[in-house]
């Protein structure tokens, strides 16, 4: 496979010096195996990490502050500096870098999410390499991605990227923690991500950053969601962007960090953005009969297998779908309101005009406005 538009995300602790300046060397080395991947014809989308540090390093900072408004402090000023650097690498190589800021409810409003899909790609189409980081200097807690791991992983979605590779001190992921376990083994494939798997993931991770193993299965399973592949490599070997590059299209050589392996049946654009963007308004909790035509046979939500409605939402806005044991099974669009659900759940659907005096169509939410988790089929 030919891997055509990448996306490439760095973490804290390989940009910068244990003390917390800025390691310019190996954001050079970065920077120009990025421009080899472009002169060989590849679109390149960089997900930087590193505001929050670069900024606290300026202002003699040595702890990462624990308030947000400190650390949008520190952003404020790491992220001129960041962009600077950058730049300056890039130019020395004829190429420009276009700084992109975003904080999470940028993508979870629909006609946002598509500015967003827009800009990006009318830099790409103009030779720019974006260089995108999570808005920390606006950014509260209710509004923050958590980690730069699923900020990339989204990003990739959102641009139909063919491949997203993760950089971090770790080599991939192990069957064990190999930091305390000498027998622990680098897992070189993944094709699904069981509970098993996840039950690898270690705790959070730097000082300097906020991913650790756990956040990074969670892009994986973003990405294998939108048909991506993922790889978990260590930023500390030399020219390792290239080299997975390279292995992968050659002959599938998964020997270089950890692969994900995309699913078969991706989620379109449309469902991946209503699974895992909006901020739902609340829940419907429906019965086996109504998860079963769910989940395999790819029905519409009917208010006849609704047991409960939770939250106050209206006709139109983002819920999530739970099952009787409060297992997600999918998020989608509502038809009708809370008020509206209440009224007409456990009834067949041709009784909702006479109930309510009017009908918005027999479905609570439509096939097409809903998206299944991938967990638990499609």
């Amino acid at each position: 496979m030919h891997y055509k538009r990448i996306v490439i995300k760095i973490g804290s602790s390989s940009l910068v010096h244990g003390g917390g300046k800025l390691n310019l060397a190996r954001i050079d080395h970065y920077l120009r195996q990025m421009v080899d991947l472009k002169n060989q014809g590849r679109e390149v989308l960089f997900v930087t990490s590193g505001a929050i540090g670069a900024g606290m390093a300026e202002l003699g900072e040595k702890e990462r502050p624990k308030l947000i408004p400190e650390q949008q402090a520190m952003a404020a000023v790491g992220q001129a500096r960041l962009m600077a650097i950058y730049n300056r690498f890039l130019r020395e190589y004829g190429e420009i870098g276009a700084q992109i800021l975003l904080t999470a409810s940028d993508l979870e409003d629909r006609k946002r999410y598509l500015n967003a899909y827009n800009t990006m790609t009318s830099l790409l189409k103009r030779g720019v390499i974006p260089i995108i980081n999570e808005n920390d200097t606006v950014a509260t807690q209710e509004i923050k991605f958590g980690d730069n791991d699923t900020l990339s992983a989204l990003v990739a979605s959102l641009v139909d990227a063919d491949l997203l590779i993760i950089l971090s001190d770790v080599e991939g992921l192990y069957n064990g923690n190999p930091r305390v376990e000498k027998n622990a083994e680098k897992i070189d494939k993944v094709e699904q991500i069981t509970p098993e798997i996840e039950a690898l993931a270690g705790g959070s991770g730097s000082k300097l950053g906020t991913g650790g193993m756990q956040t990074k299965l969670a892009a994986a399973k973003i990405a294998a969601n939108s048909g991506i592949v993922m790889v978990l490599g260590p930023a500390y070997r030399e020219y390792i962007l290239l080299e997975i590059v390279e292995k992968l299209e050659k002959g599938n050589d998964y020997s270089i960090g950890t692969t994900f392996l995309p699913g078969e049946k991706p989620l379109s654009k449309r469902k991946h953005w209503l699974l895992y963007n909006p901020t739902v308004s609340g829940s419907l909790l429906i019965d086996e009969g109504a998860e079963k035509a769910l989940l395999e046979k790819g029905k519409s939500l009917l208010p006849g297998g609704i047991l409960a409605v939770e939250g106050d939402f209206q006709q139109g806005d983002p819920v999530e779908v739970l099952n009787k044991d409060r297992t997600l099974i999918g998020k989608g669009l509502s038809n009708y309101s809370a008020r509206e659900i209440e009224l007409i759940r456990g009834q067949h659907s041709r009784k909702i005009s006479t109930i309510l005096g009017y009908s918005n169509g027999p479905d609570v939410i439509h096939r097409d406005n809903l998206a299944i988790c991938r967990e638990n089929g499609r």
